[in-house]
């Protein structure tokens, strides 16, 4: 199929997930600065608007199976992954402490990567790599 010289342009990205408990998964995100409504917590599906037409969207098992009968969780981790910007390096290291000492998991704990950055990389409850990322050095971008 030909689209004869037609563009096409997305208005939105969603970066979607599957969850097992959603409060859980709601909380987490909550930590990390996201915005999400309180009373969230026991729908099925939520979605949250970033702005700059960037949005996050997650759904029950139980919500996922209503249209994906088939759906099962990947039995490896997937190649895609979450980064959240934040002001500081120090906002990083401690944002991971804290997710630690909640008992979340940090498959990479914070480290100064050599294009200038301080990344951390932990696991949401669903087992999701969300990356915590600040610029620790201006003149890399």
């Amino acid at each position: 199929m030909h689209n004869h010289g037609m563009r096409y342009e997305w208005n939105t990205i969603t970066i979607a997930s599957v969850v097992d408990d959603m409060a859980a998964t709601l909380g987490f995100y909550r930590q990390l600065g996201v915005s999400i409504p309180a009373d969230a917590d026991n729908d099925d599906h939520v979605v949250v608007d970033l702005g700059d037409g960037v949005r996050m969207s997650w759904n029950t098992v139980a919500a996922e199976r209503t249209f994906n009968k088939e759906w099962q969780p990947p039995s490896i981790p997937g190649r895609m992954g979450v980064t959240l910007s934040y002001a500081s390096p120090e906002q990083v290291d401690e944002l991971h402490r804290i997710l630690v000492e909640q008992g979340h998991s940090a498959l990479l704990p914070p480290f100064d990567a050599p294009w200038g950055g301080r990344h951390c990389r932990m696991l949401d409850p669903d087992g999701n790599g969300v990356d915590l990322f600040a610029q620790r050095d201006p003149e890399h971008t």
